[in-house]
């Protein structure tokens, strides 16, 4: 083969390489991404396309996560008036800026695939999302609406009710709640952790359970508590099985079978909230009773590890403003 021909041999290949990098430019991104990630910002895109629906473009959200062509005409004015748009509907400002980074990410996308110039991926991030000042500004003018399954505050916990949250009788049903609210309560686990957890995840000798975050994509281990180590003990005496889920679902006459979803551990700690005068509890209201209890007693860093959060922003949300702001620095 003579060098003419394998260099027509080398531009056919990189030819047909470059147009599958472009093909491929999305799903490699949501491959690579949590699920909470992707799932979010699914939902920041579906209210995209039915701002483009309300103005006779048929879009669909999994289009404009998926297809560089989809955006295709959607310039910087389009994005400016959809971020309106969202504040005439009452969306909060924390929701709009977020729709904003998500925007600018897929756009990104665009460009990268080949579908846009990035002349109009430098526009689209010269947008300005909303600071706090606007934030105060715009709620004081208007009567926000909560757009999100998220409560505006969380349910608080004191002390007592958390021990009374752990109580229950030796059943196999009551050594389950006790198992799960020991879980939630003493060691912050979010209820799509706790729904993955399997009785491997728990090390008996060493105290220890090894569980993953698909927040943040981390496997995390903590020491248990003394109140967790025992449920888990009372939970696991009648088991056999060494792999199946660690929480267990519950049936009619109260046996236990299979594990328990997200959604279900949710509705699980509502009721056990609603018997103790707690009502609208729900799993993340026991993380944010865990990340409070420990926010003044730990450093923000251990707080941050032990929380699996990737930044301090969201443990420093727990730590009580003093009211002398440099106390014990003079």
């Amino acid at each position: 083969m003579d060098n003419l021909q394998k260099k027509n041999d080398l531009v056919t290949i990189g030819k047909a390489a470059e147009i599958a990098a472009f093909a491929s430019v999305f799903s490699d991104y949501t491959e690579r991404r949590p699920p909470n990630t992707i799932k979010a910002q699914r939902g920041d895109l579906r209210l995209l396309a039915e701002f483009l629906g309300s103005l006779g473009a048929t879009v669909q959200a999994e289009e404009l996560m998926s297809s560089g062509e989809t955006w295709i005409g959607i310039t910087r004015g389009t994005v400016v008036a959809f971020m309106r748009w969202l504040l005439k509907r009452g969306y909060s400002i924390s929701t709009i800026n977020h729709a904003l980074s998500t925007i600018r990410v897929y756009v990104g996308l665009a460009v990268a695939s080949g579908n846009v110039d990035v002349d109009s991926l430098a526009k689209i991030r010269s947008i300005r999302g909303y600071s706090q000042r606007d934030t105060r500004t715009f709620n004081v003018r208007r009567k926000q609406s909560r757009r999100s399954n998220k409560k505006a505050t969380p349910v608080s916990i004191t002390d007592e009710q958390a021990d009374a949250l752990k109580n229950h009788p030796a059943t196999s049903q009551g050594d389950r709640d006790r198992l799960l609210m020991a879980l939630l309560l003493d060691h912050g686990l979010r209820a799509g952790e706790v729904a993955l957890l399997t009785v491997d995840s728990v090390n008996t000798a060493d105290q220890t359970i090894t569980f993953f975050r698909p927040k943040t994509g981390q496997t995390q281990t903590h020491r248990l508590s003394s109140d967790t180590l025992n449920a888990v003990s009372a939970s696991l005496a009648n088991r056999t099985d060494t792999n199946g889920p660690l929480v267990q679902g519950s049936r009619k006459g109260g046996w236990l079978t299979g594990g328990m979803s997200e959604i279900n551990i949710t509705k699980r700690v509502g009721v056990l909230g609603e018997r103790i005068g707690l009502y609208g509890l729900s799993a993340h209201d026991c993380r944010h009773y865990w990340a409070t209890r420990w926010a003044g007693k730990v450093s923000l860093l251990t707080l941050q590890e032990a929380g699996g959060w990737n930044s301090l922003a969201m443990p420093r949300r727990y730590v009580e403003r003093k009211h002398i702001s440099n106390e014990g620095m003079t």
